[in-house]
């Protein structure tokens, strides 16, 4: 059962954003899903409790900042997001449980610098466990030469850019209905769906 883990220990770089929405790419896949949260505030249990009965179903995983339970029987697809200032033994555990790690990015020179140690932590944590790790350049225009200078420092650091998405109230707005990008007609987000293309490539390999 693969479990992708989103995870960046700053705070506001979009962690549930890509957690929800990875989980609603899963849904529509047809696979049976968890969506668990390790975060006090518990954002994406409250995202959960949103989502239309309509909806894809995408089961919880039940998570908290000290324990992580066993996804039950039946599950083949689990998402966990994390919350800021993950590190420590709780970061090591919750590291132990991915096949893959998703860490969102905004292509500022303070979120870099703040995310530097985290990123130093991954690459030696790939090396020991063969875990993948994938960057997503977070709120981005891709033809800046902020993007140029995000893609230069990961490409330094050995891990792939899945994708830069732009920042635009499609995601807030869907989030406040608990859906996604994958819950709508995909004319009503096709750009945002286009952004999303290298980061479902990497997500089924």
């Amino acid at each position: 059962m693969p479990v992708i883990v989103v995870a960046n220990p700053k705070g506001g770089v979009g962690k549930s954003t890509l957690s929800t929405n990875v989980a609603g790419y899963y849904a529509r896949q047809g696979h049976p899903v968890l969506l668990g949260d390790t975060d006090r505030q518990q954002s994406a249990r409250l995202w959960l409790g949103l989502r239309p009965p309509a909806a894809r179903p995408i089961g919880v995983w039940d998570a908290s900042a000290d324990v992580i339970a066993k996804p039950p029987k039946g599950t083949t697809h689990a998402v966990l997001d994390t919350p800021a200032g993950l590190h420590g033994w709780r970061l090591n555990d919750v590291l132990k449980l991915a096949d893959k790690i998703i860490v969102p990015l905004q292509p500022s020179v303070f979120d870099i610098f703040a995310t530097r140690g985290f990123l130093d932590q991954l690459t030696e944590h790939k090396r020991s466990e063969g875990v993948q790790v994938g960057i997503v350049g977070m709120r981005v225009d891709a033809r800046t030469r902020a993007a140029d200078q995000l893609h230069q420092f990961v490409d330094n650091l050995g891990f792939p850019v899945l994708g830069y998405l732009r920042d635009t109230q499609n995601y807030i707005h869907l989030a406040a209905h608990g859906l996604t990008l994958f819950d709508v007609a995909p004319g009503r987000v096709a750009r945002d769906l286009e952004q999303w293309q290298g980061i479902c490539e990497w997500l089924d390999a």
